[in-house]
């Protein structure tokens, strides 16, 4: 036989058994897939590159991501942030189905390197590149992995929902600018973007689906057993990703870690309690802005979510602290209901809570029970507990505070929270003068009447020299039928007459809105 034949033999065998082993390998691939074995499955619709790279190094991939590693953490000591994140985007290339590299290099752009920047628009640009790395790049290669959807929804719970980043407001508003085109003004328009009937909002679901890859009839469904909800803000979308990894581990129940379940649950939770306090965005036309308030409508889903958590929880030690935590929610629902002059809720509630925690004090009050004392009572110990030892211009203080805020409610068109917040100062003043001496028995200065200090307050607000906008001031002199500025004299009478309405919470927050 010539060398020429046994060539041309051995290269049609190589070609054969190449063939071969292909065909066994994808048998290999598929066993392993249905026994579990493994969650390195071959990449679909990877780039050719990324493609070729991943099969050409084979073995040697995790030696190299390791050094690349090293290599990344090193730059970052260094503040080389750039060079760091493109060796990050090497190690998860090399790495594709690798959920806790994904998971991490997120976590790191979002709370790491972001805060390295005192600009909130370039440290935003870090959070937005932690959402985006997981929510475009990471579901794309591990589109059933639960820790990815916990680590997206994360961030939107924590780092933009939360406070512990001193930007966090300027993210919400960021991400409600972004989110307003989708879900409309007030944050509910749900039913255009499940039907859309013109080309425009046919054009508005596509690129909601294509670039956050969120999915309208998920959405309504997460709204409808969790809302209603606002959704521009950043918890809604929380509980939407949240939800969206409890819905692919029902799909795929042989690949859930119990762990990363329980973690999904606790953000749709926390985040319903986040949206509680400061998940209603209403606009102030006046300084162009929107401000966050509490969500007063969420009040019975979320202690629907305490008795969840209640009865999921297998440690008497955590469920101790559920019943704490659900104890001190339904006190500052109960004040927060009352500020906003909802009187019957408030009652509601607050007999809820003393039926079942008769004998429990709540943080922010004496150390007493809700049972002993009247709803009144009870709603004057969040504005301040000690009440009873403060002095004339602490008290005083405190209800010129609740006559401005009421009249910025009343600005903004928010009428229930105007009398909710001129019912409490009005309160705020009988209780102080109904008690004018000290526990050790001395006298104190009485207040002057209410209907001086709103006078007094009304007069600074609607002073052109140093008071509110011109626009601000004739919304409230319409309100209160007060007249025109120009023909008003230098002293107006207001009345004292309590109007009953208003909306706003001490824990307002206001969020600037391009």
């Amino acid at each position: 036989m010539s060398q020429r034949l046994k060539k041309i033999l051995l290269l049609l065998l190589a070609a054969a058994l190449l063939v071969g082993a292909g065909q066994v390998q994808k048998s290999l691939n598929r066993d392993r897939k249905q026994l579990d074995l493994t969650r390195m499955e071959p990449l679909k619709n990877a780039p050719p590159l990324l493609a070729f790279t991943t099969v050409a190094l084979g073995g040697f991939r995790g030696l190299i991501s390791n050094f690349l590693w090293i290599r990344a953490n090193n730059l970052q000591q260094e503040d080389k942030f750039f060079e760091a994140v493109q060796l990050a985007n090497w190690i998860t290339d090399l790495e594709p189905h690798f959920a806790q590299v994904w998971a991490y290099q997120a976590w790191n752009m979002a709370w790491n390197i972001s805060v390295k920047f005192s600009d909130f628009n370039d440290r935003w640009r870090w959070v937005q590149r932690g959402i985006e790395l997981l929510r475009d790049n990471a579901l794309r290669y591990n589109p059933d992995d639960t820790l990815i959807y916990f680590n997206l929804s994360w961030i939107f719970q924590s780092k933009m929902g939360q406070n512990s980043d001193d930007a966090n407001q300027y993210y919400k508003a960021q991400w409600a600018e972004e989110m307003s085109p989708f879900f409309g003004p007030n944050g509910t328009n749900l039913d255009e973007l499940i039907t859309p009937q013109t080309p425009e909002a046919q054009a508005r679901v596509k690129l909601l689906r294509e670039k956050y890859k969120i999915d309208p009839v998920l959405v309504k469904k997460v709204n409808d057993e969790w809302g209603p909800l606002d959704w521009r803000v950043s918890e809604a979308h929380a509980i939407y990703w949240a939800a969206a990894g409890l819905k692919k581990a029902r799909e795929n129940p042989t690949k859930v870690d119990q762990a990363d379940l329980i973690k999904l649950r606790r953000v749709i939770y926390q985040s319903m309690l986040q949206a509680f306090f400061h998940g209603r965005l209403v606009a102030n036309p006046f300084n162009k802005t929107l401000e966050a308030y509490p969500d007063l409508e969420l009040v019975s889903k979320v202690n629907d979510v305490y008795e969840t958590m209640f009865a999921e929880e297998p440690s008497a030690g955590q469920r101790d602290g559920i019943q704490t935590s659900q104890r001190n929610f339904l006190g500052q629902a109960v004040y927060y209901l009352y500020e906003d002059n909802r009187i019957a809720e408030a009652e509601k509630w607050f007999r809820y809570l003393c039926k079942k925690y008769p004998d429990k004090s709540v943080v922010g009050g004496p150390d007493i029970p809700p049972s002993q004392m009247t709803l009144d009572e009870f709603a004057l110990i969040f504005v301040q507990a000690d009440l009873n030892e403060a002095s004339q211009d602490q008290a005083e203080a405190m209800i010129e505070g609740l006559l401005t805020r009421a009249y910025y409610a009343l600005v903004i068109g928010d009428s229930d929270r105007y009398s909710g917040f001129k019912l409490l100062a009005g309160k705020i003043h009988e209780h102080y003068q109904s008690k004018l001496t000290y526990a050790n028995g001395k006298e104190r200065v009485g207040l002057p009447p209410f209907s001086s200090i709103n006078r007094t307050v009304l007069n600074q607000l609607l002073d052109p020299k140093q008071g509110i906008p011109y626009a601000m001031r004739s919304v409230i002199r319409t309100q209160l039928g007060l007249p025109a500025e120009s023909s008003l004299p230098s002293a107006p009478v207001v009345s004292t007459n309590m109007p009953s309405n208003l909306p706003t919470s001490t824990n307002t927050v206001t969020v600037p809105v391009k």
